[in-house]
């Protein structure tokens, strides 16, 4: 995880002296997951450490109407950071913000607002910290002579390939490297099963730790790609015929006295907890499936041969199914959701994900039995006599199934769910009503 600091305002103003920071990146997250920001020159820090720093909310997708237009920048000191790179005129750091509307309020539309809620309900209940692990896969493509991407992959290498077969192998290496300068723990990185697609995964950290470091990881895999004349894409399938980007979150939740997850006398070694929140996962899985994959592309990468998960299921043993359970045990005990996708909005999806497992043991809800061979090669009625449900395979079924969800529609918060519902339908409308490629080569010629 990055590391965070609990800095003073006074430890900021030491830090932008001695470090020569000359312009701050103030850091949001809009409905969709895009990465916002308000550059000021440092001038203006002592306006930002007051909570003084206004912004116009109206140009930023799923926020505010014109007449209500006025918000502030709040922003947490701990996520300050120094970026590697600078300008000639100095450096530039940044600090992820919250916002609030000039009442001195949480801005409800905000997806870090909506987390930090969702996690503080978690902590009334008796849990104090829900650890995630992600592990976000991307592609790389080359750029042209105008600095577009291309649709020419940059190697042909597969999973674990090495140089030269990996060519991203250099642009990945100084991703890390760049990554550890800004505090990450790095835990492993390769390349993976399809030509020009990568995986870096580093450590675990609480909640909205992991969510600040998804975005930031983002940001650092672009913008080192591009020094190496790529294009990094998040998008979860950008060609056909070869494996999707994959985003697994691994979790654990945590109280005073350690991981509620493992217990070395139950089955599996897995506590009742764990087995309560596995059956709340399972009962929303197809409906946090909008959020966690959010994007009409994201479902030509949730279909079967293609090693993502196509079915409501769970297994300790093998990784076919929705959920499975890693093999280490002790405080490492956790859960595999495996469907999430690195279009998501990090804030939105952990919040639907912990909101689902939180009603799991509130309900106390019993996951059905785990299911240990390969789901791939099950017909339909074996399916069926297993109670083994698919995920949603459009974004249309996936908003209908959110729609129909009320513990789902909480953890959004009725704000937000209701800009999420519109934007996306408005998204898939667009999509139905274009024409493909593939429907002009099957059909023009033949009606």
């Amino acid at each position: 995880m990055a590391t965070r600091h609990n800095y003073s305002k006074d430890d900021i103003r030491k830090i932008v002296k001695d470090e020569d920071v000359k312009f701050l990146r103030l850091m949001f997250t809009d409905l969709f997951g895009t990465i916002k920001n308000v550059e000021v020159p440092i001038g203006q820090l002592d306006k930002l450490l007051d909570n003084k720093l206004m912004f116009d909310g109206s140009s930023i997708e799923g926020f505010v109407r014109i007449e209500e237009s006025d918000m502030y920048l709040h922003p947490d000191l701990s996520t300050w950071m120094i970026f590697p790179w600078s300008t000639d005129r100095g450096k530039i750091a940044r600090v992820i913000c919250e916002v609030y509307t000039p009442d001195g309020e949480p801005f409800a539309a905000d997806p870090r607002n909506n987390l930090i809620r969702v996690l503080n309900d978690m902590k009334k209940a008796g849990f104090t910290s829900f650890n995630i692990g992600p592990e976000p896969e991307f592609f790389l493509f080359k750029m042209n002579e105008n600095g577009d991407p291309t649709l020419h992959l940059n190697d042909k290498g597969s999973y674990f390939d090495m140089a030269p077969m990996d060519l991203g192998e250099n642009c990945r290496r100084e991703i890390v490297l760049t990554l550890e300068e800004m505090g990450f723990d790095v835990e492993a990185a390769h390349h993976e099963v399809a030509p020009g697609q990568h995986e870096i995964d580093f450590k675990y950290a609480d909640a909205l730790t992991a969510a600040d470091n998804i975005q930031t990881f983002k940001l650092v895999v672009k913008t080192v790609a591009r020094k190496y004349g790529l294009y990094a894409t998040f998008m979860p399938k950008p060609l056909s015929g070869i494996n999707g980007s994959g985003m697994h979150i691994n979790m654990s939740l945590f109280n005073d006295s350690g991981n509620t997850f493992f217990d070395k006398d139950g089955e599996l070694e897995l506590s009742q907890e764990a087995y309560y929140f596995l059956g709340g996962l399972l009962k929303h899985a197809r409906s946090f499936t909008a959020v966690c994959n959010p994007i009409v592309n994201s479902y030509k990468r949730l279909v079967p041969g293609f090693e993502a998960p196509v079915y409501v299921a769970w297994s300790g043993s093998n990784r076919s199914p929705l959920i499975r359970i890693p093999s280490a045990r002790g405080n490492s005990t956790r859960l595999e959701l495996r469907s999430v996708d690195p279009a998501a909005n990090p804030y939105l999806a952990i919040a639907t994900i912990l909101e689902a497992g939180l009603d799991g043991l509130r309900n106390q809800i019993e996951p059905e039995h785990s299911v240990d061979r390969n789901i791939y090669r099950m017909n339909a009625e074996e399916l069926q006599k297993s109670h083994i449900q698919n995920l949603p395979d459009t974004l249309h079924n996936a908003l209908k199934d959110l729609s129909a969800d009320d513990v789902m529609k909480n953890a959004l918060g009725e704000r937000l769910y209701n800009s999420f519902i519109e934007a996306k339908n408005l998204e898939y409308d667009s999509y139905r009503t274009q024409v493909s490629e593939w429907e002009r080569d099957q059909y023009l010629e033949k009606y």
